[in-house]
């Protein structure tokens, strides 16, 4: 581990891109503490000191608790995961976008730009309900939140929000081009783990006082870090489908003839599934709970965590994401036919279509197992803090995005690490060539 760090230090390109990233994520924690005009805070900090463990706590800490302050990035990133959805979605029904998506660099851009487009009209619509919901809200003494309510305080707050997403938006592009790691992975990490202190002293304060049972949070300490363990490794753990190549004689030299293997991670996803289905649930019971309606109440209380509906609705849109973004993200055609193009074969398979079918069918055997591991971590932790009524920080998807996207992080710094190795080994030799 001191190797690695001072390996790091060693590496102009990877300490730039790591100061970069630090510095671009103290920037949104910043900005989660800059508050949105003609709010009263104690008013809102009073209505938000409900809101432990039901939906509007759930999104707070997505934010990183700039929804609890309603500060510029009181939406959070998640008007760019919800249009990135629609987006991904539309690319498979819609043919326009389809061959887009095929076109490359050019193509992609152009999608991405599209998502931008997505991303400012969703903050819009999620802004001004949340004006509306904020005038319609009162503070724990009766008084309203917002101090002068209207139209000009509507706009205002519409501008602000969408203003604000469009800059995390941007943060987290530029995290991805000149930092480490996927941008907006890193500043929903930021957020939730900005919470932990907070939730620790909280937790320890309410055992202090005799309001929760020592040896019930001892038990939900012990579960959390057994999901942190197997969270580690599943997300490690790989199916290697033996590959062979065959011996290939160009000129006087023979090329091929070794065994290798093609790794299958048994989530492939990642993290993405319980991410999309979070924000695919929060984005209509968002305004839902600012609404003061009989029936948008009631369908609001029906989603929220830990209840039946809600729980069954998000383990289905896991799997239905990790099917989804594996099929996106993995194609087995290609990949069969690029072994078949170097001589490479599966044994016991044919090459061509038979290796397609055989990786397909692999993989959509992985992918069950994974949505399955998935849904369990981010589901049973949830279920136990509500069984047991504590108002304890950390649920599944919490620690499933914290643990998922630091392993990827590190997983790219070791690989600038080991490219940078491999170049200093070149470089130590120059070869001369003939004039």
């Amino acid at each position: 581990m001191v190797g690695d760090i001072q390996g790091i230090a060693k590496i102009p390109e990877l300490k730039r891109r790591l100061l970069i990233t630090f510095l671009l994520l103290a920037v949104y924690r910043v900005g989660a503490h800059v508050p949105t005009p003609g709010i009263d805070a104690a008013a809102l900090a009073g209505f938000f000191s409900k809101t432990q463990g039901n939906l509007l706590g759930l999104v707070d800490m997505f934010a990183g608790g700039a929804l609890r302050r309603m500060s510029v990035f009181a939406l959070g990133i998640m008007p760019y995961i919800s249009a990135s959805i629609i987006l991904q979605l539309l690319t498979v029904v819609v043919p326009t976008l389809e061959k887009l998506s095929k076109e490359g660099e050019q193509g992609r851009k152009k999608i991405v730009q599209w998502t931008r487009y997505g991303t400012i009209v969703l903050a819009v619509v999620q802004g001004f309900g949340i004006a509306i919901g904020l005038e319609n809200m009162a503070g724990p003494g009766g008084g309203g939140i917002v101090i002068n309510p209207g139209w000009g305080f509507r706009i205002l707050t519409v501008i602000t929000l969408a203003a604000g997403t469009a800059f995390i938006m941007w943060l987290g592009e530029q995290i991805t081009e000149r930092g480490i790691g996927n941008g907006i992975s890193l500043i929903i990490f930021a957020g939730i783990v900005a919470g932990m202190p907070g939730g620790i002293f909280n937790t320890f304060r309410l055992v202090g006082a005799g309001e929760l049972n020592l040896l019930l949070v001892l038990l939900l300490i012990v579960v959390m870090v057994a999901v942190v363990f197997a969270i580690v490794w599943v997300e490690r753990a790989q199916r290697r489908i033996p590959v062979q190549y065959a011996k290939r004689v160009v000129g006087r030299k023979v090329y091929g003839g070794q065994s290798t293997h093609l790794p299958l991670k048994v989530n492939t996803a990642g993290v993405i599934p319980p991410i999309f289905a979070s924000s695919l649930l929060m984005f209509p019971t968002t305004i839902g709970q600012f609404i003061d309606h009989p029936w948008v109440k009631a369908v609001t209380d029906l989603l929220l965590p830990g209840r039946a509906l809600h729980d069954l609705l998000y383990v289905g849109l896991i799997f239905f994401f990790a099917y989804f973004y594996t099929a996106v993200t993995f194609n087995p055609v290609d990949v069969a036919d690029n072994m078949k193009k170097y001589g490479g074969y599966i044994p016991g398979i044919r090459p061509g279509q038979r290796t397609a079918e055989y990786i397909d069918k692999v993989l959509s055997r992985l992918t069950f197992w994974g949505a399955l591991y998935v849904s369990t971590i981010c589901v049973l932790p949830t279920l136990m803090i509500t069984w047991f009524n504590v108002p304890f920080y950390f649920g599944g998807t919490g620690l499933l995005i914290v643990v998922g996207v630091a392993i990827d992080t590190v997983a790219q710094i070791e690989t600038h690490l080991i490219t940078r190795h491999y170049e200093g080994l070149i470089g130590a030799r120059r070869i001369r060539g003939r004039r």
